[in-house]
């Protein structure tokens, strides 16, 4: 008797087995929905194109695809040659030799196909009989299975069977269950609420290709969990987009990677099966692009949010070519403005392959290449608030000559997320404010990288705190002692405690100023903490102006303002500046009017915390003088302990060139405090309230003329759709 995998994975997914979808009835655990059966065509192939959609898919590989199909061909045309297989993973192969079959009606790729599908499977079953893991990612087993579907119409019924059981039973062995543990580390069990691209994501396609054909009861079964999966799958990321569009990560280089496929491969599959594209009931998959554009810095670079190595913060982008022209060719027609807004990201895009399903080019045959660009200069405000990832993004444009900005608060997913709560980090022709740390196979990755202390945050130092391991489990540990490392407990940084905690109080954008409010309270101890507040201006185009209340539930828990470094900065009294490539900060604290700043960095001392650093581990191919894993932070905190504190900083962005700041002095009215400072013709003012609400007053004056004369919002401005304005 085979054991009911299928009702521990819910148990484990900690969800029910199946998940409501536009009012359908719930089946039993092994039973797929009566209307998505009926729907499942009887004739392969089903998986990524059928017979009826087949010859547009054909054309494109002989005419305006020819040139990757011939390149497809001249690989295959290498393994042709080939006297024997050794024991491998060739699923993209079969796949890649399946099609060339059904393109070319040539034998020999069909011979092939089959000796490279069943080595394929062979060597899946020897994987899990030496305990180790076939793939981290699913993909190449995904592409397995479309092989065998591909070519099922010319296997014998002993063949489609026999290597159907056995790819089944594969699959089975191969998900989680309670009775059997991870074999190592890269065995990856990603569910519907992570990347979902590990073992798990194979069920649908394994009970797609096999379902209706009496080969094994375990089609249905597989097919009824896959389709319960990918629901829940794009359910989540719908969560997660929100209003706004984001992805189940703030981390790009899981959304512009490996993520966006699930739910790619799912429309294909199932409109190649039933007919229907599914694609249309998840609109919010179109606005992906947008959540890319005000995550993309020049140089096709990224803020590094979350688990994002910091060596050179270059957004992996060889799949994004992939994953836009897939936006286009599924709501090219219901979303036309969020179409026309992927066409002008695609042309901003680097070259891009499609290593992981080679043949996908040939599937996108409704491309609109006449789509008109719709450029984001037309359509995006200066700043936009993506309210379920937990970020604000604030920019003075979109060219290598802008400022940009990111700031940390909310957000509904802990996925790949850090104790970053009212972070913020400044970019403007370098990386001035930075994210740091990275994540190595070491210590480093528990005891530093996600720490408080690794962001431009507020600390509060409470004796004997013991803060959380991060992504830890009973059976497993992320960042576990890398060969020489020793053992350590994780630091009193002064740090968060709770990875989701934080609230944006009020948020608005204007042509002059954007501005958020955030409430980190809760993401403290509260035994500790009573107040955690962070009012965030930036004034287009270089300026910004941070004001903090803090108050400790003890006045001698010290409290320290952070901003990180790639470089050394040069502290000057009341004021430091720093370079990085051609960028230059400048930063004076204008209060507490009692403080001191110091700076801790350079060799040795990078990532360091009470007393200690925690580097790299020995032999890391990453050295611990990497500019933008951080080199150095400026911390300041008041000389004399009291319950509350006030931080008031202004910054000012520029060319390294850039001699002095602007002349800027404290400002008090009431129970407000701020600062005043002119520059370029232009004298601004910024008041923030010293109790109550986090309100405020902004005034910009020109000459004679008031630009600007209004209260900081106390609520936050509505932003919806790919552009905000919908």
């Amino acid at each position: 008797m085979r054991f009911p995998f299928h009702i521990l994975i819910a148990a484990l997914l900690g969800a029910p087995f199946l998940l409501p979808c536009h009012g359908e009835a719930q089946p039993s655990p092994s039973k797929a929905p009566d209307d998505l059966k009926a729907a499942i065509r009887p004739d392969h192939p089903r998986l990524f194109f059928n017979r009826d959609t087949f010859p547009a898919v054909k054309a494109r590989a002989l005419g305006p695809d020819r040139a990757e199909f011939d390149k497809m061909k001249a690989r295959t045309d290498r393994l042709l040659a080939a006297d024997s297989l050794a024991s491998a993973d060739y699923g993209i192969a079969a796949s890649e030799a399946a099609f060339i079959r059904l393109v070319t009606g040539e034998d020999r790729y069909l011979h092939l196909a089959k000796r490279l599908l069943k080595t394929s499977i062979d060597h899946y079953h020897e994987c899990y009989r030496q305990k180790k893991p076939v793939n981290w990612y699913a993909f190449t087993r995904i592409t397995a299975w479309a092989a065998y579907d591909w070519i099922f119409n010319d296997l014998t019924v002993r063949e489609r069977v026999e290597w159907g059981q056995s790819f089944l039973e594969e699959v089975e062995l191969e998900q989680p269950t309670d009775k059997r543990p991870w074999f190592q580390p890269q065995e990856n069990w990603s569910g519907p609420t992570t990347g979902f691209y590990g073992n798990t994501a194979i069920l649908w396609y394994a009970g797609l290709a096999t379902f209706g054909e009496g080969i094994d009861e375990r089609s249905e079964t597989f097919l009824a969990e896959g389709y319960r999966l990918n629901l829940e799958m794009l359910e989540h990321r719908r969560k997660g987009a929100g209003e706004d569009g984001g992805s189940a990560s703030a981390c790009m280089n899981y959304v512009m990677a490996a993520y966006p496929w699930a739910e790619f491969n799912f429309f294909h599959t199932y409109r190649s099966a039933t007919g229907r594209n599914i694609a249309l009931d998840w609109p919010q998959v179109s606005w992906l692009p947008g959540y890319l554009y005000w995550n993309l810095l020049p140089g096709h670079r990224e803020f590094g949010a979350g688990d994002a190595p910091h060596t050179t913060n270059r957004i992996s982008l060889g799949d994004m070519r992939a994953h836009i022209l897939q936006i286009i060719h599924f709501f090219g027609a219901s979303e036309p403005r969020s179409a026309g807004f992927s066409r002008w990201m695609y042309n901003q895009a680097p070259p891009g392959g499609w290593g992981r399903f080679p043949w996908l080019p040939f599937l996108l045959t409704e491309r609109r290449e006449d789509l008109q660009p719709i450029p984001p200069a037309k359509v995006m405000p200066f700043a936009r608030h993506f309210e379920n990832m937990g970020q604000v993004f604030m920019r003075s444009g979109s060219s290598p000559e802008d400022t940009y900005a990111l700031f940390m608060c909310g957000g509904v997913f802990e996925q790949h997320k850090h104790w970053d709560n009212n972070h913020f980090a400044i970019f403007k022709k370098g990386f001035l404010a930075l994210d740091t740390g990275s994540r190595p196979n070491g210590t480093h990755t528990q005891l530093y990288y996600p720490r408080t202390i690794a962001h431009n945050c507020i600390l509060i130092h409470m004796p004997g705190e013991s803060l959380p391991m991060y992504m830890a489990a009973a059976d497993r540990r992320w960042g576990a002692p890398a060969e020489g490392e020793e053992d350590l407990p994780v630091p009193n940084d002064g740090g968060q405690r709770k990875l989701i905690g934080s609230e944006v109080l009020a948020f608005e954008t204007h042509d002059d100023y954007s501005y958020v409010a955030g409430d980190a309270t809760m993401a403290y101890s509260p035994e500790k903490c009573r107040l955690a507040l962070r009012q965030f201006v930036f004034l287009n185009p270089d300026y910004f102006v941070v004001f903090d209340r803090v108050i400790s539930t003890r006045p001698e828990y010290r409290k320290t303002w952070l901003l990180h470094t790639a470089a050394e900065p040069r502290i000057m009294g009341d004021m430091f500046t720093v370079a990085q490539e051609r960028g230059r900060l400048y930063s004076r604290t204008l209060l507490p009017e009692g403080f001191e700043m110091t700076s801790i960095g350079g060799p040795g001392k990078q990532f360091w915390i009470d007393g200690r650093n925690y580097p790299m581990p020995g032999g890391h191919a990453i050295p611990d003088t990497t500019q933008l894993l951080g080199q150095w932070r400026v911390e300041v905190s008041p000389r004399i302990a009291k319950s509350e504190d006030f931080f008031l900083h202004f910054l000012q962005a520029g060319d390294i060139g850039l001699a002095a700041p602007a002349k800027s002095e404290l400002v008090r009215r009431g129970n407000r405090a701020g600062v005043r400072f002119t520059d370029k013709g232009r004298t601004w003012e910024v008041l923030f309230d010293t109790e109550g609400p986090a309100g405020g007053h902004i005034t910009i004056r020109e000459g004679a003329k008031t630009v600007t004369d209004r209260e900081l919002s106390l609520t936050v401005q509505e932003q919806k759709g790919l552009f905000g304005t919908e």
